[in-house]
């Protein structure tokens, strides 16, 4: 019984990896920064996922259904800091693809920034020839001292009219070795249709996972200190290098600090 137990606990440990992990308490505990340059304050903190108030009250309605209840009370909310309405267009020269500005001189965001947030990935990286993918600047980063992984995933809560003519693309990594700054990626499926983004609407949602899945997490707002900023630097921009990243989860394991997440106070 206790080998059994032995290779429960690694079979655990492999997969959650080996992190500088301290004593559980009730809730984990999740930092998040916005780590823009200039213009930080246009991105809105994340929130909890919450439902609009009914006036149903009967105990059989959804609002009381604990799978429910306890499903959204684990997901988290990013809203969109931008007004933004972009059409797929061809190049007069070459036939490329390229992002045109549906606004206009409308837009609220201006012609040479929108340049800087919003980027063609190149046809090649396509998973479909067919279906243009875009990225979208989001330098949210989120970082935590235990074993968690982060999902972001799309906004699928929120009804939208019109719908966005494609597919949000989400991801999965370990933020305790891992905290990168995230990317709003999404494939174009009906590219006759323009994709438009409000400001404040749901942008996508993040969830979190960890070894007891009993317990709640909490997001703070967290410090950007230098031990932080070097780690994140020691892990961005390593695709541009190397395929197959979460092949350095080990290496990054053994690089990392004991501590990367400060409360930040105001």
């Amino acid at each position: 019984m206790s080998n059994f137990f032995g290779r429960l606990g690694g079979a655990v440990s492999g997969l959650f990896g080996r992190c500088p992990v301290r004593p559980a308490s009730r809730i984990a505990e999740v930092g998040w920064i916005v780590d823009a340059d200039k213009g930080g304050v246009i991105y809105p903190a994340p929130k909890r996922l919450s439902r609009p108030e009914s006036d149903v009250r009967h105990v059989k309605s959804l609002r009381y259904c604990p799978a429910m209840l306890d499903y959204e009370a684990r997901i988290f909310e990013v809203s969109s800091p931008y007004d933004l309405r972009i059409r797929l267009g061809k190049d007069e020269k070459t036939g490329a693809p390229v992002l045109v500005n549906a606004l206009g001189d409308r837009s609220p965001v201006r012609a040479n920034y929108l340049s800087k947030i919003v980027h063609l990935v190149p046809q090649r990286e396509w998973r479909d020839p067919a279906k243009p993918v875009i990225q979208i600047s989001a330098p949210y980063l989120f970082v935590t001292d235990e074993p968690i992984w982060m999902n972001q995933m799309p906004p699928f809560a929120h009804y939208r009219s019109p719908q966005w003519p494609g597919l949000f693309i989400g991801g999965r990594f370990p933020i305790d070795v891992w905290p990168r700054h995230l990317m709003w990626a999404f494939e174009w499926h009906d590219t006759s249709q323009d994709l438009e983004l409000k400001r404040g609407e749901p942008w996508f949602y993040c969830r979190f996972e960890h070894m007891d899945p009993s317990r709640p997490v909490k997001l703070v707002e967290a410090e950007m200190t230098p031990v932080l900023r070097d780690y994140v630097n020691t892990c961005a921009t390593v695709t541009n290098y190397v395929n197959r990243t979460f092949s350095l989860f080990d290496t990054a394991r053994e690089r990392r600090p004991e501590k990367l997440l400060t409360p930040k106070v105001r």
